[in-house]
């Protein structure tokens, strides 16, 4: 009673050692032609968005969330492209709807007036058409994933703190900022030549860091947790269990 390798100790080694091997042998959530395409593409868009635009342009909100959903989905985190899909599941309709307003010849905000500057070669307007699969692509991964619950969360303070950072420190509007980054994630108004004039600017940045959170990302937040799977949540006790680590010495996968 009491010494160690008794039966039940015995017993007790064998579950843990089968469930390390489950953990293991679970099939993959994300296709893997998926995870192998969406690579591909941010191996483009990476070095060539680098070298046009510079580190900078990586502030804006849809080039954060394309970064986090490749890690996401190697990962098959639930909790990376929850936030992502928390956070511009929105914003892109605003984008579609003004780049048809723009194709259309009666633009609405701005936001898209790039998309059509002829100076810019067609290749790069190209890749920035991923404002329009992107969301779609994250709706399917929530699907398969789960939605965590503390996405929102999350994407609100990672929204704040880009807000702060683009106000503060980068470079506000001018009128012919060429392809350097300027009025990152509209903090001086919707227009990259000038900024807006309807409001002070500090009660437009701080319209943003408030309407972004709850008048945006919250609704769909909402709306992700009544459409979408609840993501399972693992405790950190659980996941010490199951980890292959807390196997006994020997008894772990090789």
């Amino acid at each position: 009673m009491g010494l160690s390798g008794g039966p039940a100790d015995s017993a007790a080694a064998a579950d843990t050692s089968r469930i390390g091997r489950g953990r293991g042998s679970i099939p993959s959530r994300i296709p893997l032609s998926l995870k192998l395409a969406y690579s591909a593409f941010m191996a483009v868009l990476l070095p060539v968005y680098l070298a046009h635009y510079g580190p900078t342009n990586f502030l804006y909100f849809c080039d954060v969330a394309l970064i986090l959903t490749l890690v996401g989905i190697w990962a098959e985190s639930a909790l990376l492209v929850s936030i992502c899909a928390a956070g511009i599941l929105a914003p892109p309709l605003l984008w579609a709807v003004d780049f048809l307003a723009q194709a259309a010849g009666t633009p609405l905000t701005g936001l898209t007036a790039y998309m059509f500057n002829a100076e810019t070669s067609p290749f790069l307007r190209g890749l920035s058409l991923f404002h329009g699969w992107l969301p779609f692509l994250l709706v399917f991964l929530v699907w398969r994933l789960g939605y965590d619950r503390r996405a929102w969360g999350a994407w609100s303070a990672l929204a704040v703190i880009l807000l702060f950072v683009c106000f503060f420190l980068m470079p506000p509007p001018r009128p012919d900022p060429g392809l350097t980054p300027v009025n990152i994630n509209y903090v001086w108004g919707m227009s990259d030549t000038a900024a807006q004039t309807f409001l002070p600017a500090w009660a437009w940045f701080a319209g943003l860091v408030v309407a972004i959170p709850l008048l945006i990302s919250w609704p769909t937040h909402r709306l992700l947790i009544w459409l979408m799977p609840r993501a399972p949540v693992t405790s950190a006790l659980t996941s010490a269990l199951t980890s292959p680590s807390a196997s006994p010495a020997g008894s772990g996968p090789r």
